[in-house]
């Protein structure tokens, strides 16, 4: 990092010292509460621009279904249930994610994707999946959730403990910008402070690729593409990994 953003960091993280004070003293909590009303309304702007990349990537998951079984899959930070229209029909879904004010979007959005069977929603972060047993899943569906756990090998390590061998991990992120001289790159790491609070812990100086390539998995089928959004998250991965 150079020292120009360094300084103009530093700076952003001074106007954001009313934020920082109300994360130390436990206060920022509560925006858990206010956060999936927001991110309601982004999932389905997000959606309509990414629909064609998602349609895309989520026709591939029918590879991965065990003979004679309906595809399980077990989505990471399910949110809203911004994906499940994209998933085949008779999928066995298993939703996870660690605010547990997604239930009432949840619940709507389930009724409005009746063509697939909903196991259990899960309160549980990425890094701690326990409630979901050893070699148990076809596929696991994660998207916009790597920039946000606390530790991405970690959350990669339960990914391949719960999915069966020849099982699969569909990914679809926004990481950080590639060229260090772009403005993207300089205005996402500035910008940092700000967003972590307004995403709920949302990076968007992750490097994500490097955690997948390292990650063990077998197979690893990775893309870059500018994204039609926002430029701070057009920088986008997505594909899948093979166990």
């Amino acid at each position: 990092m150079s020292l120009w953003i360094k300084l103009w960091l530093a700076l952003v993280n001074v106007l954001c010292t009313p934020l920082h004070a109300l994360h130390a003293l436990g206060l920022y909590a509560s925006y858990k509460r206010l956060f999936p009303v927001c991110l309601n309304r982004i999932t389905k702007n997000y959606n309509k621009k990414m629909h064609d990349a998602k349609e895309e990537l989520f026709s591939k998951l029918s590879q991965f279904k065990a003979p004679g079984k309906p595809l399980t899959v077990l989505e990471i930070g399910c949110g809203t249930g911004a994906n499940f229209q994209f998933f085949p029909a008779g999928s066995k879904v298993i939703c996870t994610d660690p605010n547990p004010f997604f239930d009432t979007y949840l619940s709507s959005t389930m009724k409005e994707n009746g063509h697939l069977s909903y196991e259990r929603f899960v309160v549980a972060s990425g890094e701690d999946l326990r409630a979901v047993e050893d070699e148990s899943v076809d596929v696991v569906v994660c998207t916009l959730v790597l920039c946000s756990v606390r530790d991405v090998p970690q959350t990669l390590r339960e990914t391949q403990r719960v999915l069966r061998p020849g099982g699969a991990f569909f990914f679809l992120e926004h990481v950080l910008a590639d060229d260090e001289r772009s403005w993207t790159y300089f205005f996402q790491h500035v910008f940092q402070p700000f967003w972590f609070y307004f995403g709920d812990g949302c990076e968007m100086t992750r490097a994500t690729w490097t955690r997948l390539q390292d990650a063990g998995f077998s197979q690893l089928k990775l893309q870059r593409f500018p994204a039609p959004l926002f430029f701070l998250i057009r920088p986008h991965i997505s594909g899948f990994a093979v166990k």
